[in-house]
This record gives structure tokens, sequence and C-alpha cells, in this order.
């Protein structure tokens, strides 16, 4: 009996891990399309038509998973806050592609977990001992060599992308401030209205002529990034963090296969010596997080 219980185990960990893969597949795609986007469109004009188109998605997977109650929240701030940090980030993230390869971009996003632990001391008061602070500082130094200030090959949109990770994990750390009643759906519900209402001030800029190649390619960013926060979402509920988690590096090995067979880009050896260096950090912060967790 024990055997077949934990061969059911394995099995749910692998499907949770092939939902996770498969989400960040899927996001990793919506970024690819996004820098397609952006060399025609301003940033905030792509979040606000891509939020707009993914309101009816969110809709119908709060009132499928979670019914009518799935609509409301008692915590409109928060999510509100929620919504303005997830339009600067994904403002600073989508320009950051104007001039930096994909994986490069992708790459430089990865260290939000890192930033997470070092804002859960100021606004969570948590403590973080010698070993989690010195993987939070090895991680920033992967950040250094891929961003090299000071060398030749410097670009100022690094700095973009390491602000945009940086907005992310205020987001992530924010969902603690959420209401424990309100549900993944609810919260990707209210990331999707006020991302849309918050960058509704667009609609009064000058447009670009649209071409019809565009509608579909704001409906495949609208449609790819709902799925990838959807299934990711899910990982995390059929898993947990420490199983599922680390499969989020995987974005990197689909950051450079699209850049490679769309725009021709090979990302150096210093993006790849120091994404590993900072995936190293972030997969020790989640284990770690999770043995701490289990004592």
């Amino acid at each position: 009996m024990s055997s077949d219980r934990a061969l059911a185990e394995g099995s749910s960990k692998y499907a949770a891990i092939l939902t996770m893969c498969a989400g960040v597949l899927f996001l990793a795609t919506n970024d690819a399309v996004v820098k397609w986007l952006v060399t025609r469109y301003d940033p905030f004009q792509i979040v606000f038509v891509r939020s707009l188109i993914a309101l009816p998605l969110t809709v119908s997977l709060v009132c499928f998973f979670d019914g009518p109650k799935g609509l409301r929240s008692e915590r409109l701030p928060v999510h509100a806050l929620r919504g303005v940090l997830g339009v600067g980030a994904s403002f600073a993230f989508i320009l950051s592609l104007r001039s930096l390869p994909l994986a490069e971009a992708t790459a430089l996003v990865f260290a939000s977990p890192l930033v997470v632990a070092g804002f859960s001391v100021p606004l969570l008061k948590e403590h973080v001992g010698w070993d989690r602070a010195a993987a939070i500082i090895v991680g920033f130094v992967g950040v250094l060599i891929i961003v090299r200030p000071g060398a030749a090959t410097f670009q100022v949109a690094s700095l973009l992308a390491v602000g945009a990770s940086i907005l992310y994990a205020l987001i992530m750390v924010s969902a603690r401030w959420i209401d424990k009643r309100d549900s993944l759906w609810t919260m990707m519900l209210y990331m999707t209205v006020f991302a849309a209402v918050f960058s509704a001030f667009t609609l009064f800029s000058a447009w670009p002529t649209p071409i019809f190649s565009d509608v579909f390619l704001f409906l495949g960013t609208a449609v790819a990034g709902t799925l990838g926060l959807t299934l990711i979402s899910q990982a995390f509920r059929m898993a947990p963090a420490a199983v599922v988690a680390p499969y989020d590096y995987t974005a990197l090995l689909w950051a450079s296969l699209f850049g490679w067979l769309i725009w021709g880009v090979v990302p150096g050896l210093w993006v790849y010596g120091g994404a590993a260096v900072i995936i190293a950090s972030g997969i020790y912060l989640i284990t770690s997080d999770r043995a701490s967790e289990s004592e």
C-alpha cells in the first residue's frame, strides 16, 4: 500500500513539473512576441491591449474555479498597489527588450527570488540567516557578471531589466498582504484589471498605424501570458515550491532558442555564466526556505 502511495506522489510531482515547464514555455513565448511588438508600440500600449484582451480570459478562469464569489475581494487597495507594481515591472522589462537579447533580459529577471529574500527582512520582518544572506550576495554577483558595469558592452537597458526584477519581487512580497480568502485566480483577475486601468492613459497617446498581423501578435501575447501564469499557479498548487520552482529557470533555454531562431542572436558566455550563478543562488534559497519550514 505504501509503495502505491509513493508511486502516486511521484506521479503527482512529475505532473506538477510538466505543468510548470509548460507554463514557463508559454511565458517565454509571450516575451518573444512582446519583443517583436515593442519595435513598433510603446510598452504601455502593449500592456494595455494585452490586459484588455486577457480580461475576459481571467474572468472565465475565476468563474470556472471559484464561481462568482471569486470576483470579489476585501483588499482592493492591495490589489491596486500590485497593479501599479505590475505595470511598472512590465514597462521596464518590455522597454529593456528593445535593446537587450531575450535571453539576457530573462536571465536578469531571474534575480527576483534574491530580491524577495532581501525584502523579506524589512517588509515582512522575517529572519535571514548568514547562509541565505551569502546566497543573496552571491546571486547579485551573478547579476554583475551579466551586466558588467564599466565594460564596453554595458547597456543601460540592463538596468531596466534589473529594475523589473525588483518590481516583480515587490509583487511577490505584497502577496502576503492579500486577504486569505482571495484565491490565486482572484489575484490574477485583479492584476489584469488594474494593469488595464493603470495603462489606459495610453489611449490618449499617438499610436502607430496597426497592421493585420498585429491582431494575432496581441492575441498571442494575451493568451500565452494568461495560460503561462495559470499553469505556473496550478503547478505550485500540485507540488511544494521546492519541487517546481527550480524549473522556472528553463525559461533561459526557451529565451535562448527563440532569440536564435527569430533574431539570430546567441548569448555570450558572460550571460550564461552569470545566469548559472543566479540560478544556483535562487535554487539554494528555495530549498533552504523549504527545509526551514519543515523543521
